[in-house]
């Protein structure tokens, strides 16, 4: 498929209106959902900005639109699909799924409002001026996710604390990677564990790394947080079994999957204050009299199946401190 048509079935295959409904509604406001990943990956997430709309008082074809632009994993996209978007109509653009699609929205447009969900600095990668006062035509949710890899790391050394080799799994597109970089050798430096970085930015670089962990003898693994590896939890927590090496990730999702833990923010928490701030652009607010919201709601999630399946005893007070446990 040349890359023009995909980025038109990117844009159509999602959407819950044909075309000729939407013309018969030429007045309604217009969402554009802008999203890295797929609506299949992405649906809890995608329901509860659907919810943070409705609670302002929206309805879906009645009172407001919604038109989905998904660029299925490749960043790339991005950028032509928020300008696609813009020309379709769209009265505000929510950007979704990694910094990148937030700062492909701003770049598309001065005007036209942008409400973003990032892991990442909002100020430092220039989507906003201030937190408190964004002062432009973006603002949206800032939750923790690169920020929590310490954390992340020291709860995988404490239920595998024999291991003498833990390796992490980055993706070198994401903008998080240099903080991560940066940051997890000193938090791996802290508790005395040695680490191995392992790059994975593409589907066949996760199945190199996976084979790097035999080679190398890695006896635990940390999934560094990345939107990439968010459409691909099934096949790396597929692979993490294959190996039998217990594993963290940053999101429940995985966990759900049949993933060992994850510890991550509550991604439908954050997308349905997303909604919320759509919702309240939409009746008439301006994004820069809307302050940056900070995500905060953590939660600890651990699969005991799995525990059990790798031979792993979870320590009790860890299952006391997990906001949820799998079995």
């Amino acid at each position: 498929m040349r890359r023009r048509d995909f980025i038109k079935a990117a844009l159509v295959s999602a959407s819950p209106w044909p075309f000729s409904v939407r013309a018969q509604q030429p007045h309604l406001p217009v969402i554009g959902f802008l999203g890295l990943s797929s609506p299949e990956a992405f649906s809890r997430e995608l329901a509860s900005f659907q919810q943070g709309v409705s609670e302002l008082g929206f309805v879906e074809g009645r009172t407001v639109t919604t038109l989905y632009a998904w660029a299925h994993g490749q960043f790339e996209l991005l950028p032509s699909l928020a300008s696609d978007l813009i020309r379709r109509g769209a009265t505000i653009i929510a950007a979704t799924g990694t910094p990148a699609a937030g700062l492909a929205a701003k770049k598309a447009t001065s005007t036209i409002p942008i409400v973003f969900v990032t892991g990442d600095d909002p100020v430092q990668l220039g989507l906003v001026t201030s937190l408190n006062r964004p002062d432009g035509n973006a603002t949206g949710i800032y939750m923790l996710t690169a920020a929590l890899e310490s954390k992340r790391l020291e709860l995988l050394h404490e239920v595998v604390p024999k291991a003498a080799t833990i390796g992490i799994i980055v993706d070198p597109n994401s903008p998080d990677t240099e903080r991560q970089l940066r940051e997890l050798p000193k938090a791996a430096s802290s508790i005395g564990q040695r680490i191995i970085i392992l790059k994975a930015g593409s589907e066949r670089d996760v199945e190199a790394a996976f084979a790097s962990i035999a080679a190398e003898r890695v006896e635990a693994l940390l999934i560094a947080s990345s939107p990439f590896y968010l459409p691909l939890r099934e096949q790396i927590v597929a692979l993490a079994s294959r190996h039998r090496v217990p594993a963290i990730y940053f999101f429940r999702d995985f966990a759900v999957a049949g993933g060992l833990m994850s510890y991550g923010t509550d991604l439908p928490d954050a997308y349905r204050q997303a909604g919320g701030y759509a919702g309240r652009i939409l009746k008439g607010e301006r994004p820069s009299d809307l302050p940056v919201q900070q995500s905060t709601k953590v939660e600890f999630v651990i699969n005991l199946k799995t525990a059990k399946s790798l031979g792993l005893s979870i320590p009790i007070p860890l299952l006391g401190r997990a906001d949820d446990v799998i079995e």
